[in-house]
């Protein structure tokens, strides 16, 4: 009895420290719903919103911002007809970087962009990106890609993507941020290769600059 009373308050801590690593990676997975597993850790949180059935959004639902939308219209025009531009020789636009304060409408505005050219629309937050394991965030930004290429042409929505960007060049020597820098520079890695991206146009979002 003694033995076995033993062996078990031994394998406690082991037991606990399992089901631990299993709970946080159900967590970062999606909770566990949704079909989430532990394989789903590296892939892309992005929401999809289909053409011609989620996005039913236009320029007619979004008040005022008269600026912003005719120095968005390019990007519509492009998303609609690509082949004239690339006819002409013109250059494909590379997206579009939102500013203003909470509440303004920076969200709207790329849903009707979206919706104006009928094309899918992917959606997340910049902060769907960080994780606390190394390699994760470039790895979701790999698939963030791999799945835009896919439904191209479409436009690729990322909220606060200060979330990110802000951390770069920040206590290199914290691994926290080292994270943040390496899911930065995947980031602006896949923007810069537009040549093959050919169709997937950037909308981004921020309260700063």
């Amino acid at each position: 009895k003694n033995y076995f009373s033993t062996l078990l308050m031994n394998l406690l801590p082991f037991v606990f420290i399992i089901g631990l690593g299993i709970f946080l990676m159900r967590r970062m997975s999606g909770g566990g719903s949704g079909g989430g597993n532990v394989f789903s850790v590296g892939k892309s949180k992005a929401q999809l919103f289909e053409k011609g059935t989620s996005v039913n959004v236009t320029f007619k639902d979004v008040a005022g911002l008269a600026e912003a939308k005719q120095e968005i219209e390019e990007i519509v025009e492009f998303l609609k007809e690509p082949q004239k531009y690339t006819d002409l020789g013109g250059k494909i636009p590379k997206g579009a970087l939102l500013v203003g304060p909470p509440g303004t409408g920076k969200t709207l505005l790329a849903k009707a962009v979206a919706g104006e050219a009928e094309v899918p629309f992917f959606s997340l937050a910049g902060s769907d990106f960080v994780e606390m394991f190394v390699g994760v965030g470039a790895s979701r930004v790999r698939d963030l890609f791999k799945q835009a290429k896919e439904k191209a042409p479409c436009i690729v929505f990322i909220d606060e993507i200060d979330a990110v960007g802000r951390a770069r060049g920040k206590n290199p020597s914290m691994g926290g941020n080292d994270e943040r820098e390496n899911t930065l520079n995947q980031l602006l890695t896949e923007m810069d290769g537009f040549g093959s991206n050919s169709g997937v146009i950037i909308l981004a979002a921020t309260n700063r600059v």
